[in-house]
């Protein structure tokens, strides 16, 4: 494998890099003695300045959401759960989970950006959904103020 293809392959496994490439804010020299590449160090900052140039430009994803909160949010055997992960059934009552839940124009890359600025603010995720037109992230019930205004900023009207 060449020293490019193997550079372009360590970045795709970091996605953080890849968006950074894109909009053009990385150091190449510290991204390159980051990387597990085998090469020297000016080789691979080449290879990643090249990598970044055939990149499209960053574009934030498109969302357009109205947002809103629900406590209460625990385990459900009932038949109107709100969001179902695997074998995970989460529904109204009164657990000690918080769900943020935006409806409108949402997609994969939406939640991404969300969770990544959830991850960012430390807040951890207990379960997190996109489909159609809804995108449902489950916070702890004290992590959902932050929560609501983190995803409002990322895909609210």
């Amino acid at each position: 494998m060449s020293l490019a293809s193997e550079t372009r392959d360590a970045v795709r496994a970091r996605p953080f890099l890849y968006d950074a490439l894109r909009a053009g804010v990385v150091n190449y020299t510290a991204a390159a003695r980051e990387l597990d590449v085998d090469g020297e160090v000016d080789a691979v900052a080449t290879a990643l300045r090249r990598f970044a140039e055939e990149l499209a430009e960053y574009d934030p994803p498109e969302a357009d959401a109205r947002v809103s909160m629900e406590s209460g949010l625990g385990p459900t055997d009932g038949d109107d759960p709100l969001l179902v992960v695997g074998d995970t059934r989460l529904g109204r009552g009164e657990g000690a989970l918080t769900a943020v839940v935006a409806t409108g124009t949402v997609s994969g890359r939406a939640l991404a950006d969300v969770l990544g600025r959830l991850a960012a603010a430390g807040i951890d995720v207990e379960a997190a959904a996109v489909g159609g037109e809804t995108l449902a992230v489950v916070v702890e019930r004290r992590d959902g103020p932050d929560a609501l205004r983190i995803v409002e900023a990322a895909v609210g009207r």
